[in-house]
């Protein structure tokens, strides 16, 4: 991340090849000059040449190709006022749209650019409470993907990132991308960050994590911070930067090596919760009014294992026995099945025991 160039901001589009924008432009100039065509042999009574009146495809031919061009020799005219019209109304669009398309490529480029900078300037306008992802190496492309999995949309996520390639590839994700360093403020900027609800940096190297945190953390002091280190000893720098959560990569990957070497199975199980999509996922979520006056433990029932409740700010973990019930305005880390958003009545819960049992623990 060491590129000194200009931020650029690259919105997701779809791409496509150079020889199917060329065959797409030779088409559109043989239909205008197939249509011109037609036009002057079905009204080629109205139309003379220096020897008379024009009879043959090939006389139509010619005068389209010549017209449409803007050649114009002048050898064959129109002469009736129905071919006139004729040349007024139809011929001469088409003589714009066949210029248009052999100028295309300079068009193209001035359209291009008006578009994206319409485009750049309605995202500015719009953008708000979205996620900014620093970095799209593995950590960060796996963090995309967990974010997509819990539910956010990709175009709600800005990557930044100073390889053209990695850009090219979050937006080919549907992601926003920003071309710079991360370290200079007016990237950061660029990616919309001081209106950013959630930061990720997931940065190859721990003194650019800091740099990146410490930078974000002033433009949006309320944004939630998740931060990767290589090195455990950086935790506590990243921590006083101001980074919420701190995650160590690499003494994590070398506490599950070990776990699934001594417990096989506690290792799949948390691969398992790493892998949403294997069956089992940890979510965090607002207590449904449903849900107030129960104890934790009766969630399990709906297949919902409470590990955390996050009232008034403080998180009571499932062990601390600081929390008998549910109340309003709690927030719950649980693990459950993927899919299971809304766990159907079938549980085999009685709902007059279950109310009974929520008056008791009241």
């Amino acid at each position: 991340m060491a590129s000194e160039s200009p931020p650029f901001l690259a919105l997701p589009v779809k791409e496509h090849g150079p020889v199917r924008a060329i065959l797409l432009r030779v088409v559109i100039a043989v239909l205008c000059v197939v249509a011109c065509t037609t036009l002057v042999y079905l009204e080629r009574d109205g139309y003379r040449d220096l020897d008379g009146k024009i009879d043959t495809l090939l006389d139509a031919l010619y005068y389209a190709t010549v017209t449409l061009s803007t050649t114009g020799y002048g050898d064959i005219t129109p002469v009736t006022e129905s071919a006139r019209l004729t040349n007024i109304v139809i011929i001469t669009p088409l003589r714009f749209i066949f210029l248009i398309v052999l100028v295309g490529t300079t068009i193209e480029v001035l359209t291009e650019r008006s578009r994206q900078q319409f485009r750049t300037s309605r995202w500015r306008r719009r953008v708000k409470k979205h996620t900014v992802v620093i970095g799209y190496g593995m950590k960060g492309r796996s963090a995309v993907s967990a974010l997509i999995d819990q539910g956010h949309a990709p175009e709600s996520i800005v990557v930044v990132d100073s390889e053209p390639g990695n850009i090219k590839a979050a937006t080919a994700d549907g992601c926003v991308g920003v071309l710079g360093d991360a370290r200079r403020e007016e990237v950061l900027r660029q990616a919309a960050l001081p209106a950013a609800e959630r930061v990720v940096v997931a940065a190859d190297r721990d003194d650019t994590s800091v740099l990146v945190t410490l930078t974000a953390r002033r433009l949006a002091p309320h944004a939630t911070i998740a931060a990767a280190a290589r090195e455990e000893q950086n935790i506590a720098v990243l921590r006083q930067g101001g980074a919420d959560v701190v995650i160590p990569t690499a003494e994590s990957a070398g506490r599950m090596l070990g776990l699934s070497i001594t417990a096989p199975a506690a290792g799949e199980l948390i691969e398992d919760l790493l892998e949403p999509v294997a069956g089992l996922q940890i979510a965090e979520r607002e207590v449904r009014p449903e849900d107030v006056g129960l104890a934790p433990a009766r969630l399990s029932a709906r297949g919902e294992i409470v590990l955390t409740v996050i009232r008034n700010g403080v998180a009571h973990r499932f062990d601390s026995g600081g929390v008998k019930v549910f109340q309003p305005g709690d927030r719950i880390v649980v693990i459950k099945a993927t899919g299971n958003e809304r766990p159907s009545r079938s549980d085999g819960v009685d709902p007059a025991t279950e109310r009974r049992d929520r008056d008791r623990l009241r």
